[in-house]
């Protein structure tokens, strides 16, 4: 996708033994020592983190249980239960497609799929009488985002309206809004996870779980990037936002991160 660069590596000299006597040495006894736990895991690739926590199960059983089931355990819930208990209709059916993980990840595109996807949205949208969400769906729940960025330039070729105005048009409530963040995504990840980024910080309080998930899950990948674009979208650096807007420990972990 493109020159992506992150802002973590895998770290030259690792060694999961030491690292989890660290980090267990970090826990122990009166307080914990968080920037120790932080200068260690905001340092070390997702492979390396992952060899992190099966030595530490092996060794501290008793303590890595919190780990499994995260969802369960927060909730007390299951994630699929709770999409089909909580949701209905064209948006349950579009978060459950997503849920079966059926995308495309290869970097393939293929033409005449392309323009056979663009008519298609085409006739369940801007070319008939209501809208066929079913196939809105499919087609932006399971090709690969370079698949579907040729999907939209034929697309508009096509209609001559830009796929994000026909959306606008065509569809309305949550499954719009499903819709339009699915193709902002795929156009440009990276704008889009910044745009994320600063929605979780803007108005009052700070969406932790949104930077979370997005800081940590894109570090390896594009996070460097994302920080090129939070600052020319919002002329403000992702680090200054950031100190800004969050505190303490949890500060200071994305910030580790960030680099």
């Amino acid at each position: 996708m493109g020159n992506c660069q992150p802002t973590i590596v895998p770290y030259e000299d690792f060694d999961p033994i030491a690292d989890i006597k660290a980090i267990r040495k970090a826990c122990k006894g009166f307080g914990t020592d968080e920037q120790a736990i932080i200068d260690i895991l905001a340092y070390r690739s997702a492979f390396q983190r992952q060899e992190i926590k099966q030595a530490y199960f092996d060794k501290y059983d008793d303590d890595v249980a919190m780990f499994k089931e995260c969802y369960f355990q927060v909730h007390e819930r299951d994630l699929v239960a709770d999409i089909e208990g909580d949701t209905s209709g064209d948006v349950r059916n579009l978060l459950m497609t997503l849920l079966e993980g059926t995308r495309d990840e290869s970097y393939d595109v293929d033409d005449d799929l392309a323009e056979a996807d663009a008519t298609s949205l085409f006739e369940a949208g801007e070319g008939c009488f209501g809208t066929d969400e079913s196939t809105f769906s499919y087609i932006l729940a399971t090709r690969n985002y370079l698949q579907l960025q040729a999907t939209f330039k034929v697309y508009e070729q096509l209609s001559g309206t830009e796929i994000l105005d026909a959306i606008e048009n065509e569809t309305s409530g949550t499954l719009k809004k499903c819709y339009i963040a699915l193709v902002r995504a795929a156009k440009n990840p990276q704008l889009y996870f910044a745009r994320r980024l600063h929605d979780a910080m803007a108005g009052a309080g700070t969406d932790e779980d949104t930077l979370i998930r997005i800081i940590v899950c894109r570090s390896e990948y594009d996070l460097e990037t994302i920080k090129d674009m939070y600052l020319e979208k919002y002329d403000v650096s992702l680090k200054d936002a950031l100190r800004d807007e969050c505190s303490g420990d949890f500060k200071r972990l994305l910030l580790a991160i960030c680099h």
